[in-house]
């Protein structure tokens, strides 16, 4: 039976990237007119391989019918390698620590979801909300380039970095806590950097507050991936101002040992640059009038292990609660933030994965090596990120049309 709830109700989503077109998936099949705005031209195609872990990422991947197709694109990586400035191994950790259950590219998952949920929802690439007003009976939203219209919900689904946030909510400094790290990352030649050992896994090289890291792609190999990781104090910069985060990139690891060297030398040429701090996101509410935020947006952490899966699974716990009720969005977003507050909360809170990749200090770097070398600590890190991953109880939310339900 094809049930459609949420037939008639107009919801505008900003953000392309993984918690928008999630979202835009389950308000389509239950009957919601979406429309997905996102300020890239195209869907992107930087960012860092993601994983998800558990029955309850799984269980909602596999409601969404793209579980399968993630399986053929992954990675199967995960597992990395600390060296020493000259290659040999301090500790190795195994792929399920970093990739969990499922690893694969941001750009494929990006791919998939907005594939699956075109088939039903409109996308608007190259465009970004300005405005927004808020009255009894919906939201008018002015956007930068296209038509200004009027909708029934608005939802920010665009980041750390939220512009829906700041228009519905206030400035992002109210909101977003600087961790005391920056991170940066770049495709490359293979043939940039000159050593044998250079493979898939990722091996990474530490000096207190600076992690380097590079890999080959395992579907090129004339191509590998650099991943740095350095302390430094809020740094001012144009975030389109490529040119000036190149140039804060290779400051922080001037004079730095093993392949870094080679790795600078090849960022000047690099077409595209993933730049940005390590941040943390905490919103007191996630819902004001007719606007609520969903996925980095409401509780980002930048390298947090467990966000794009919480962002998955919250896409279809707010689709859910409002088919449940109806459309009604205040009843919704209550049940919505009431049950994936909790959920989100325990690994948000303690999140530190600049101190967990660059340790600050030489003690620091010195005791995470040697815990990291033992594997009971390993085993420990591995059973902890799972059992936070599946601890959320799902209900039995209306079987959407022409899709198979969740099991609760």
């Amino acid at each position: 039976m094809n049930i459609l709830p949420l037939r008639g109700l107009r919801v505008l989503v900003s953000g392309a990237g993984v918690a928008g077109p999630s979202l835009a998936f389950w308000l389509s099949r239950y009957g919601a007119t979406t429309t997905v705005v996102e300020s890239a031209r195209a869907l992107r195609t930087s960012g860092f391989a993601v994983d998800f872990r558990g029955p309850t990422h799984l269980g909602v991947l596999a409601a969404m019918g793209v579980l399968d197709e993630l399986r053929s694109v992954q990675t199967h990586g995960g597992a990395s390698s600390c060296v020493d400035e000259h290659g040999r191994e301090i500790f190795g950790l195994p792929a399920e620590f970093a990739g969990g259950d499922i690893e694969v590219r941001r750009r494929d998952l990006s791919r998939v979801l907005h594939d699956r949920s075109a088939e039903r929802a409109e996308y608007l690439f190259g465009d970004s909300v300005t405005a927004l007003t808020q009255t009894a009976d919906g939201v008018h939203v002015d956007l930068a380039r296209g038509a200004s219209r009027t909708v029934d919900l608005v939802v920010g689904a665009d980041g750390i970095h939220s512009g829906v946030r700041r228009l519905a909510f206030g400035d992002e400094s109210r909101y977003v806590r600087h961790l005391g790290y920056h991170l940066a990352g770049w495709d490359l030649p293979t043939d940039a950097v000159a050593d044998p050992r250079l493979r898939t896994t990722p091996q990474q090289y530490n000096v207190p507050g600076r992690m380097a890291s590079v890999s080959l792609d395992d579907r090129d190999p004339e191509r590998a991936g650099a991943f740095l990781v350095f302390a430094a104090p809020r740094l001012e910069y144009d975030p389109t101002d490529i040119d000036r985060q190149k140039e804060l990139v290779a400051g922080a690891f001037a004079g730095v040992g093993w392949l870094v060297p080679q790795l600078l030398e090849t960022l000047p040429g690099a077409a595209e640059l993933y730049f940005d701090a390590i941040s943390r996101v905490s919103v007191p509410r996630w819902s004001t009038g007719r606007v609520a935020l969903l996925g980095d947006a409401a509780t980002g952490v930048t390298l947090g292990g467990m966000g794009v899966g919480a962002a998955v699974v919250g896409a279809h716990v707010l689709a859910g609660e409002l088919a449940a009720a109806q459309g009604d969005h205040r009843a919704a977003f209550a049940a919505y933030e009431r049950r994936m507050r909790a959920y989100t909360g325990r690994w948000q809170r303690g999140a530190a994965p600049g101190e967990f990749l660059a340790p600050s200090t030489a003690t620091r770097l010195w005791l995470r090596n040697a815990l990291l070398r033992t594997r009971l600590v390993q085993r420990l890190l591995v059973a902890s990120t799972r059992s936070i991953a599946t601890e959320l109880d799902l209900p039995a939310y209306p079987v959407p049309a022409d899709e198979p339900g969740l099991a609760a």
